[in-house]
């Protein structure tokens, strides 16, 4: 008997599942190397570590790759700067979101929660988001989008999204920056009688919370980077998660980095289809230190354990990898500590 004939979709197909897993590698090797920041006080040597191992790891992969979330403009980021061409130039043109360390501060204060994150979709996948603030609602599974509203009483919101999930306001938790700026939001969700999960940092892991029923987190409420929030929107793409997002601006300068990325409407409220295309979308996560989605890098003599999430939209595939580094025997990029 001959062989099953391949067809162009077979190889799409595993194509992007390789390529799923071939993000994890990038994530690894940017959490592998802040680790060896954590607590260190030194949040530029943190972020220095994780961007310039996720850039090696990055340039790695057989793809045609574009930065449009990356570490800022070209004039501001040397490496992993919007607009950056990453890949070996060869294999599937894709657009490329990243966070090579979610948490800096968290990183060199030893705190929980940082996390190495990146995101991959087709071209012209993601929002071209600005460097500025975002207004977020979140929610995982099973909640409607329609239930949320960056407008309404917070306290309306939450009556919704309790009736959504056959619960009370009572029983809801609610995930929040812990920041001035949030004292009104938190002063509704008490009134209404809801609990709280105050957060330092990392609201794309408290986002992604929302879709953990083990961590639960029924709803992520706040103004966040808007960087952030695509990142975190790709991967409610592929949990089935809701968001909405709107763009905060503080000066001048701020609407003309929006005005250079196309983006004319300042109000506009994005659901989650604008701000990440359902199609196709990959997302990867690696723990730097442990937080309420991952657990953080374990190092020992001679190597170390990472923990990870890879997701992708078209499958609704999640898996959760945990791996060994043996850094005597790993060569390429991944040596980090060679």
């Amino acid at each position: 008997m001959g062989q099953p004939k391949i067809t162009p979709e077979d190889e799409a197909f595993s194509m992007d599942r390789n390529l799923a897993l071939e993000a994890v590698r990038v994530t690894e090797a940017a959490a592998l190397a802040a680790s060896r920041t954590v607590g260190r006080g030194d949040e530029k040597a943190a972020d220095r570590a994780a961007v310039d191992a996720m850039r090696e790891a990055l340039n790695s992969l057989s793809i045609q790759g574009r930065v449009v979330i990356g570490e800022g403009e070209r004039d501001e980021a040397p490496m992993l700067y919007i607009g950056e061409e990453v890949g070996n130039r060869q294999g599937p043109k894709v657009d490329i979101a990243l966070d090579p360390l979610e948490g800096t501060t968290i990183t060199a204060k030893g705190g929980q929660n940082a996390i190495a994150v990146m995101a991959m979709a087709d071209e012209d996948g993601f929002l071209n988001a600005p460097d500025t603030y975002m207004e977020k609602i979140a929610v995982g599974p099973g909640v409607p989008e329609s239930v949320l509203d960056l407008d309404a009483p917070i306290g309306d919101v939450l009556a919704k999204v309790a009736k959504a999930k056959s619960a009370s306001v009572e029983d809801l938790l609610i995930c929040v920056l812990d920041r001035p700026r949030h004292e009104e939001i938190i002063s509704g969700i008490r009134a209404a009688g809801a609990r709280i999960s105050l957060i330092q940092d990392g609201d794309v892991s408290a986002v992604i919370a929302t879709t953990e029923p083990e961590s639960g987190i029924d709803l992520y409420v706040g103004t966040g980077g808007a960087p952030e929030g695509v990142l975190a929107a790709a991967a409610l793409q592929c949990t089935g998660g809701a968001m909405l997002g709107r763009l905060v601006f503080r000066n001048d300068d701020e609407r003309a980095r929006a005005d250079r990325w196309g983006i004319t409407d300042y109000d506009k409220v994005y659901a989650t289809n604008d701000l990440a295309k359902p199609d196709n979308v990959m997302f990867a996560a690696t723990g730097v230190t442990t937080g309420t989605m991952l657990p953080g890098v374990r190092r020992y003599p001679g190597g170390a354990q990472t923990y990870s999430i890879v997701m992708r939209s078209k499958s609704g595939t999640t898996r959760k990898i945990e791996a060994t580094h043996n850094f005597h025997r790993k060569t390429g990029f991944a040596a980090v500590d060679e």
